[in-house]
């Protein structure tokens, strides 16, 4: 009866809603396209429940660009990657149903609402509707198994167990408690992301009403690595947010920032001090954020993160300089962020996969050499690095970007070294009984030796190759790589 009533005023009102929203669209200048039925329907309820999420949409490029329209665009010009869209979503605006409504038979998060068939979450699955290339990119990504990296990697979630959770002082002992669901939510599978589950079914009270929806585990969450209730990989909305899924904030530094910030990841505070983002920062209101493609110098002055990494960028008079990718290592030769040390990329995202000499799972091993097999060859390297020198020199000369580079070889290579002073160091604890290896990470001087790498060495190496010159020398950087380095020969010297 319920479901009878709310459709009846759903019907009743649909026309009165509608109309509102044209006139006020036209009011703006910003005219919405065709709507489906069922968008029309889902709209006209959700603009009195969850205003917010309408409004929202109404200011995104999906609700105003159909795909017919998308598709008739020249190839550069495209936001949209797929000739086979569903005959159906061609006319009309990529709305409420359109996305919700996907996939059904594969989302176990799907359920009858108001006699439709929704799913809460939206996948990457659901996205390559139209986005297939831009999807197929992400799932070989190092971000959409960044969660199966945490959970896989037996070191990495010993890490990741050990520093987060409750710990408490008992008998003079420091004990460990497990972590729970909500410290885990908190910490590292923010950004890596969580598995959601689903439970059934649950009631919930809202302003309509007893409703039931399904029942998540680890949800809300919008990490990059997340895994879907469709078993899909990854969020594309941890870089393009719901409802507006906008372009602009993706190629903003904003949106890196999110997980891209010291200690261990200081990517956006170096690019915060850095050159470029002193440009940005002054600037950024006078560009044009969402041209596409995106021409250097005539629509940005400096780069941003999705500049260097992912961005289809043009010369002001169309040339491609670089193609659109979502796969965000891909543009990259060397792994900066090291553990232990720095090395070149991986061949395969699923890093868990990786086995140094001593059988471990990581790229190098404690003395430093890498796991070759599994990572990028020389020739491939330099293929990827020369790639990269390319994007510098659509603004900057020669000689300017191949000594920028070759300084950014010099200090990886000294910061390596440095590493390896604090791991022989560490070696000798462990091999003479000041440490249990059984977990290296929760013990004093093991804690001074990871700060060596995970953040005095880390940004060292991100400022070198960003030009934030302070997070080189005192903020995290040199001072600490020496004094970190002194104290853990001090903690193992004293033998305590």
């Amino acid at each position: 009866m319920k479901l009878l009533l709310v459709s009846l005023f759903c019907l009743v009102s649909m026309g009165i809603i509608v109309t509102e929203i044209l006139a006020e669209e036209e009011r703006s200048g910003s005219m919405p396209a065709a709507l489906s039925e069922q968008t029309q329907l889902c709209v006209l309820c959700h603009k009195i429940y969850t205003p917010g999420i309408v409004e929202d949409w109404l200011t995104s490029r999906h609700s105003k660009v159909t795909p017919e329209m998308a598709m008739a665009k020249p190839v550069l010009e495209r936001r949209i990657s797929s000739n086979a869209i569903p005959e159906s979503f061609r006319p009309v605006a990529v709305g409420c149903y359109e996305c919700h409504g996907q996939n059904a038979s594969a989302h176990k998060d799907n359920f009858d609402h108001f006699g439709f068939k929704i799913n809460v979450v939206v996948s990457p699955n659901d996205c390559k509707t139209c986005h297939p290339a831009e999807a197929e990119q992400y799932s070989v990504s190092k971000k959409a198994h960044a969660l199966d990296i945490l959970q896989k990697n037996p070191l990495y979630h010993t890490f990741v167990e050990t520093i987060q959770g409750m710990k408490e002082i008992r008998d003079e002992k420091i004990i460990r408690l497990n972590a729970s669901d909500t410290s885990k939510a908190e910490t590292c599978y923010a950004c890596h992301g969580t598995h959601v589950t689903v439970n059934g079914m649950k009631k919930i009270s809202t302003d309509i009403g007893i409703i039931e929806i399904p029942d998540l585990s680890n949800w809300p969450n919008q990490g990059v690595g997340r895994i879907n209730p469709d078993d899909s990989l990854g969020a594309c909305t941890a870089c393009h947010p719901r409802h507006s899924f906008s372009i602009e904030i993706a190629r903003k530094p904003y949106t890196c920032s999110q997980c891209h910030l010291e200690p261990d990841v200081p990517a956006y505070n170096i690019y915060n001090e850095s050159k470029h983002g002193n440009i940005f920062l002054s600037k950024h209101h006078e560009w044009n954020w969402t041209n596409v493609p995106w021409r250097v110098g005539k629509d940005f002055q400096a780069p941003t993160c999705a500049t260097c990494h992912n961005s289809l960028l043009t010369t002001p008079d169309g040339k491609v300089i670089a193609p659109r990718t979502h796969d965000f290592g891909s543009r990259l030769w060397v792994r900066l962020f090291g553990l232990i040390y720095s090395h070149p990329q991986p061949k395969d995202a699923r890093t868990y996969l990786i086995k140094n000499k001593d059988g471990l799972p990581l790229p190098t091993a404690f003395t430093g050499e890498p796991a070759s097999e599994y990572l990028i060859d020389k020739s491939e390297q330099t293929r990827r690095q020369n790639e990269m020198k390319k994007l510098c020199r659509s603004c900057h000369n020669s000689d300017w970007v191949n000594m920028h580079f070759a300084r950014l070889d010099a200090t990886i290579a000294e910061t390596d070294r440095m590493t390896l002073a604090a791991t022989q160091l560490m070696l000798k604890a462990w091999d003479e009984g000041l440490a249990d290896p059984s977990n290296p990470f929760d013990e004093m001087r093991e804690h001074t030796w990871i700060k060596q790498w995970f953040f005095y060495a880390n940004s060292v190496r991100y400022a070198s190759a960003m030009g934030g010159p302070d997070y080189a020398s005192f903020k995290n950087g040199w001072w600490y790589l020496t004094t970190n380095l002194n104290k853990l020969h001090d903690l193992i010297q004293t033998r305590k």
